[in-house]
């Protein structure tokens, strides 16, 4: 492979990754789709939200963890920014910024909240396409709208 392709492939990849954090955004901005999330992640992926979201080892436990997540996060809008995306090869990492206006739902009611996190991923090729291999999520803030992030910083129960 030439210079030129080398640096071609890795923007391809760079591309790619991206396309596929969109995609696993719009699953949980509809609904919290849990098919068409496991399916963008490796058979042996681990997705850790922490104390916050809890930990799911491997695809099905992917699935299951989203299956009836838009019951208790009813509204969510998934904004990610600010990547920072190394390829080596077959594997990747990326690193994204979160900022969610979303709806919690609990025996209580639904609240309006705010969600503040860093995403840190890694990738793993699958033969011309990318999958996530590994997302780990470190919340910065879980906070009730109308609170905000100073007066109460995560929602009780839901501390990192």
């Amino acid at each position: 492979m030439t210079d030129l392709e080398a640096r071609i492939q890795r923007l391809e990849d760079i591309e790619a990754i991206k396309q596929l954090k969109a995609q696993y955004c719009a699953a949980c901005d509809d609904g919290y789709d849990a098919d068409r999330l496991a399916s963008l992640f490796t058979s042996d992926a681990v997705w850790d939200g922490g104390g916050t979201f809890g930990v799911a080892d491997g695809r099905e436990a992917i699935r299951r963890h989203f299956q009836g997540a838009s019951r208790r996060v009813t509204i969510a809008r998934h904004q990610v920014m600010n990547p920072i995306i190394t390829v080596d090869g077959d594997t990747a990492t990326g690193h994204w910024l979160l900022f969610q206006p979303c709806t919690n739902a609990d025996s209580q009611g639904e609240q309006a909240m705010w969600l503040a996190a860093t995403y840190a991923d890694t990738y793993a090729r699958a033969g011309a396409s990318w999958l996530i291999s590994g997302t780990t999520i470190d919340v910065a803030f879980f906070s009730a709208y109308d609170k905000g992030w100073v007066e109460q910083r995560f929602l009780s129960g839901r501390e990192p």
